[in-house]
């Protein structure tokens, strides 16, 4: 019997042997070039390989198989052995016509029509077809969901402006360049300004010329990527090419003819080692000129009232009116009679020096700035399967700028004599000739990343095994400028070898200051696993280390003792200093293709910060082909977002703008503070976000394709720079009198006001975006292509009551006024819009991209609670036309806001009290005064507006082809 089983067994053992055999082949493209890559699996099974960099495989199946041949890029083709030993095959193009992704999947590579996330996907030649001067700039004419505009107000913001994909503000928004996390800028957003208390990394420092093309992925994906990915994420992959290298030479100016620009840059690549490997380069040189847009300023001594008091504000109201009939202005021998004759002088000051300068010599609108930028992107096969990567990047960047102009009421020589001295001038009307001052604002910054890294294949599996670094530093000179403060000067003091106080800064004071700066650099580390398992299921998982290091660059003394330099304060070494942590995290991706139509994929995510402790986040997403050409998906999610470190320690004194007062310095108080501990503020936790995205998308006839996304943000414990929290009681004179923790911090520290940062609300977002494209329409001897594409947003809000502390509270503040609940949610436009066409005939290509800038509202700083202002909406349209003279030769001219659409404002009444102002032309000026600085800003206002100020821009470059 034991015999009978043995030969049994031994029978079915051979007719499986007989039954299996060895398929081998070679797998090309259609221009029969070999595809390294390709997964080929026997379907039904776990069974599987992939072609070696020559394209040839070789597997064991049995002779019924089916194999199942697939690559990113190629349409998935299935091959019956049939007893076959060698089948060589073909790989078609089909997805290969859409856009591959490498952002949002942490397993296998998708096409953008086939994944399970909304994602835009933008060329090198959409980018520079907008003939916009940086790479950020381009997204914003490109990507509805995409905005940033440059700020009103310049200083330190000069030198990066924010932005943010969905109106969640660019901290939650993950950079990537070629798959790995960019650096934080060092810079920090104060003022109050779309933006403010965010930091995000320097997209405007990467040229555009190195960039291959760029994924945004809208939808939030802290699951796959960690901290910072709430609202999406943008992977910017570089060119590897070595055979299209070209040279571009732009210049171009505004229609006023200032902001001139030249610049210059180089593209090309090389093969290394024998053909083993690539190195792509860039270098960009460029220079852009000052472009001036001050307003015509209100002196507001024309409408007096029967005391001599301003009915409509200006600077009359600001800098030189003081009620003559109030008792408590009669001090050091003043009186009735002789306030109002100084009132008198101060009026005819202000009418004579405007009447020279009418824009009160502020300077406002684009700075001037120059701009050096390199980067590497290279590869190189080490052995079969394995490749060494790697990139870098360095930029130097520039900017001169300039604070308000000091006028010679605003900064007086008569109280300040020494004035005369420090800036002498040409007014005839005052000792020295002494007309005023404008202090003047250099930014450097210093940007690098790096990475290298091992992609080699184990076993069937995808490891990568990378290291990434990178930094920003940014520092600052202050010029023509003073420290205007009461305090000692210590000086040097030979008989005691010691530094001692000697003179007053006032009187003695340097003019230029090193206010010292900011600096952020981070270490990553990253391992990434992945692997087909059959062909319906992969996995991907990984780790991630991190470590970070922001620094406080301390200013010199001078810069900061007593107040320091006038318009820009300097660090303290009681404010400086080098901070850091790390974090370690993992994760862990399945997508299971349950059939052809029907896709799910699942993420999970834990992480520890060495500051806050640990966060566990998930997200599930699922695809599935209701047709061949119509898709539907949908995805939902939790995330984080670990405060920055420069959120955490940044604390400084600051310049900024008061309604109704001027430039006014406040201070922003860190969390780990004394002073905070006196106040009563707690220190940072984590954000906290949940998303959930539905949408379709789909191919039509004649070339027409389209999606559609409906998003939802929710967001817990949002981190947010409050709002400026003034003293608990005045006397009539304005002076601090009260008695709390607070006034004690204001008083002692020469302080109008104070700001901090707190997880102070929950929000809710909500909208929707829409791309339609339609390509190739023979159109004559030409090709048409249309796109639509835009970002409606259905909810922008506030969830719950704010979470004041009890001390404001108590005093009858908040952290989140109507300022600020303005800037976090309507600041940014409701509706954004893109039609564009592009045509191509013979040598000639035209495009026309119209945006439409829909509404945005603000309710700045001073402005009545019955009113509000709202930008109206506008169309800015692009026009682009190249020209290729040879095959090599292309001359491109770029006209940017043909028609010269400008921003402008008004203000809408709240309710019958607001439509009582706006009816009285005086109280209506009074308002427009209180937030355009009395017009100097009469353009953007105070805060800044949804698209720039500039106007006509003519742009010309020439580009030849190696």
């Amino acid at each position: 019997m034991k015999k009978l089983s043995f030969l049994l067994s031994l029978l079915m053992c051979t007719a499986f042997a007989f039954a299996q055999q060895t398929v081998s082949g070679t797998v090309s493209d259609s221009n029969e070039s070999a595809l390294p890559g390709v997964n080929v699996v026997e379907k039904g099974t776990s069974n599987g390989t992939a072609t070696d960099f020559d394209g040839n495989y070789s597997l064991n199946v049995s002779e019924s198989a089916t194999l199942v041949f697939s690559s990113v890029g190629y349409n998935k083709q299935e091959v019956a052995v049939d007893g076959k030993s060698v089948i060589n095959l073909t790989m078609v193009d089909g997805e290969a016509l859409d856009e591959v992704v490498l952002v949002g999947s942490r397993t296998a590579p998708r096409s953008s029509v086939d994944t399970a996330l909304p994602i835009d996907v933008v060329g090198v030649k959409e980018l520079t077809s907008t003939g916009q001067a940086s790479f950020d700039k381009a997204l914003q004419y490109r990507i509805p969901s995409f905005n940033t505009v440059q700020t009103p107000v310049n200083d330190a913001t000069s030198l990066l402006d924010p932005y943010e994909i969905r109106n969640m503000g660019p901290s939650r928004t993950l950079i990537l360049i070629n798959g790995k996390r960019k650096n934080l800028s060092a810079l920090l957003y104060t003022q109050t300004s779309p933006g403010r208390g965010e930091t995000g990394a320097d997209i405007s420092a990467i040229p555009t010329d190195a960039i291959k093309r760029v994924e945004i992925l809208r939808d939030g994906a802290s699951a796959q990527y960690g901290s910072d990915a709430i609202a999406g994420v943008m992977n910017i992959i570089l060119k590897d090419d070595v055979n299209n290298g070209s040279a571009t030479l732009r210049t171009g100016m505004t229609s006023e003819g200032d902001g001139e620009t030249i610049g210059f840059s180089v593209n090309n690549g090389t093969t290394i080692g024998d053909d083993k490997g690539y190195i792509n380069y860039t270098i960009d040189l460029s220079k852009t000129n000052l472009a001036n847009r001050p307003g015509t300023v209100d002196g507001g001594t024309s409408n007096l009232g029967p005391n001599g008091e301003p009915l409509e504000g200006g600077e009359y109201a600001d800098f030189v009116y003081v009620d003559p009939t109030n008792p408590d202005n009669y001090v050091n021998g003043a009186t009735e009679a002789s306030i109002t004759a100084d009132n008198a002088a101060g009026a005819a000051q202000i009418d004579e020096y405007l009447g020279r300068n009418p824009d009160a010599d502020n300077v406002n609108g684009s700075p001037e700035n120059a701009s050096s930028k390199f980067l590497i992107n290279g590869g190189f096969d080490v052995a079969d399967n394995t490749e060494l990567y790697f990139n870098a990047a360095y930029v130097y960047k520039k900017v001169n700028s300039f604070a308000n102009n000091r006028t010679p009421y605003w900064r007086s020589v008569d109280a300040d004599p020494y004035l005369a001295d420090f800036f002498p001038g040409n007014n005839p009307n005052t000792a020295g000739g002494y007309d005023g001052y404008t202090p003047t604002f250099e930014g450097l910054l210093n940007d690098y990343n790096g990475t290298i890294g091992v992609k080699t294949k184990i076993d069937d599996w995808n490891v990568d095994l990378s290291y990434t670094t990178g930094g920003n530093t940014q520092t600052y000179t202050v010029s023509n400028s003073h420290n205007r403060n009461d305090v000692f000067a210590p000086s040097f003091n030979p008989d005691t070898g010691e530094f001692e106080p000697t003179e007053l800064y006032r009187e003695n004071s340097q003019q230029s200051f090193d206010p010292g700066g900011t600096k952020f650099t981070h270490n990553v580390g990253n391992i990434d696993i992945s692997r087909i398992l059959s062909d319906k299921i992969s996995v991907g998982f990984g780790a991630e280390f991190r470590n970070e290091t922001f620094e406080v660059i301390e200013g010199e003394l001078a810069s900061y003792d007593g107040g320091g330099a006038d318009s820009f304060s300097g660090n303290a070494p009681q404010n400086s200093g080098k901070f850091n942590r790390y974090n370690i995290g993992g994760y862990f991706s399945l997508d299971y293709d349950v059939s052809d139509a029907f896709l799910l994929s699942g993420t999970v995510r834990t992480e520890n910060y060495s500051d806050f402790g640990n966060t566990f986040v998930y997200k599930l997403s699922s695809r599935y082909k209701l047709t061949e050409n119509l898709t539907a998906r949908a995805s939902i999610s939790s995330g984080f977002r670990a405060p920055t470190l420069h959120q955490i320690y940044t604390q400084k004194a600051q310049y900024s703008f008061t309604p109704g007062s001027g430039i006014q310095v406040g201070g922003l108080i860190n969390n780990v503070s004394t002073q905070a501990k006196l106040l009563g503020i707690p220190e940072l936790d984590a954000e906290t976000s949940n998303n959930f995205t539905i949408g379709f998308g789909g191919k039509l006839a004649d070339n027409l394709t389209f999606t559609i996304d409906y998003y939802s943000i929710s967001v817990e414990d949002r981190i947010v720079l409050g709002s400026e929290i003034t003293g608990t009681a005045f006397d009539d004179n304005g002076n601090n009198i009260g008695t709390t923790p607070l006034d004690d911090i204001l008083r002692d520290n020469n302080l109008n006001d104070v700001s901090f940062f707190s997880n102070a609300i929950d929000t809710r977002t909500s909208g929707i975006d829409v791309v339609l494209s339609k390509k190739n329409i023979s159109l004559g001897e030409g090709d048409l292509d249309l796109n639509l594409s835009g970002n409606y947003t259905i909810k922008n809000e506030r969830d719950g009551a704010v979470k004041d502390i009890p001390l404001v509270a108590n005093a009858g503040q908040s952290v989140v006024n109507a300022t600020q609940e303005a800037l976090f949610f309507t600041s940014r436009p409701e509706t954004k819009w893109i039609l564009g066409a592009n045509y191509d005939i013979n040598k000639f290509g035209f495009s026309l991209n119209n945006t439409y800038f829909g509404k945005t509202t603000f309710k700045q700083q001073g402005l009545s609670n019955d009113l509000r202002t709202e930008f109206i909406p506008k169309i800015v349209t692009d026009l682009a036309v190249n020209y290729n003279a040879t095959e090599k030769l292309t001359i491109s001219l770029n006209v940017n806001n043909l028609l010269n659409v400008l921003p402008e404002w008004e203000f809408k009444a709240e309710n019958t009290d607001g439509a009582a102002i706006l009816a009285d032309a005086a109280a209506t000026r009074n308002q427009s005064n209180l937030i355009t600085f009395n017009q100097r800003y009469s353009q953007m206002t105070y805060d800044g507006s949804h698209f720039s100020q500039l106007g006509t821009m003519f742009n010309l470059s020439i580009n030849y082809k190696f």
